[in-house]
C-alpha cells in the first residue's frame, strides 16, 4: 500500500497515531496490544526515511517517538483531553445520581432535558472552581 502525503500531513499523522495507541495501551501495562505498537513502529520508522530523524529512536529494533517527540507537547494535548473528558462524565454521573436519589428518570424527554440542564450545572462548577469544592463524607 501506497499513500501520498504532505510532510506536514505526515507529522500531524504520527501525532494521531501515538495518541491512538496511548488510548489503547497507557493502562495496559504488560498486556499491551502489540499490533498497535507495531503499527506505531512501522510509522515512526518512516522519519529516519524523511529528514525526521529526532522525531524516533530505536530501541531494540524497533522505531519509538523519541524524547523529543514526546517532551513536544503531546502529552499536554492527551491531557486536556483526559481533563475534559474526566469533568464530563464526573458531570453526568453526578447529575443522574441526583435524579435517581430524587426518583426523577433521565430516560424521558423532559427528564434528557432535566439531565442535560444538571450535566450543565455541575460542568459550570467544575470551570469556576475546578474540584475546589466536591467532598466526600466521611474521608477526612
Amino acid at each position: 500500500m501506497e499513500i501520498q502525503m504532505s510532510e506536514k500531513q505526515f507529522r500531524r499523522l504520527l501525532d494521531m497515531v501515538y495518541i491512538g495507541n496511548w488510548v489503547l495501551n497507557a493502562t495496559r501495562g504488560g498486556d499491551r496490544i502489540r499490533i498497535y505498537d507495531q503499527v506505531e513502529s512501522l510509522l515512526f520508522a518512516q522519519c529516519l526515511l524523511h529528514d525526521m530523524p529526532d522525531l524516533v529512536d530505536v530501541v531494540r529494533g524497533a522505531a519509538v517517538p523519541s524524547r523529543a517527540f514526546n517532551e513536544g507537547g503531546i502529552h499536554e494535548a492527551i491531557m486536556a483531553y483526559e481533563d475534559t473528558v474526566f469533568y464530563e462524565i464526573l458531570a453526568e454521573e453526578l447529575a443522574r445520581r441526583d435524579m435517581e436519589a430524587e426518583g426523577v428518570s433521565a430516560e424521558t424527554p423532559v427528564g434528557m432535558v432535566e439531565l442535560n440542564c444538571r450535566i450543565d450545572a455541575y460542568l459550570n462548577e467544575f470551570e469556576a472552581h475546578g474540584m475546589d469544592n466536591i467532598v466526600v463524607e466521611g474521608m477526612e
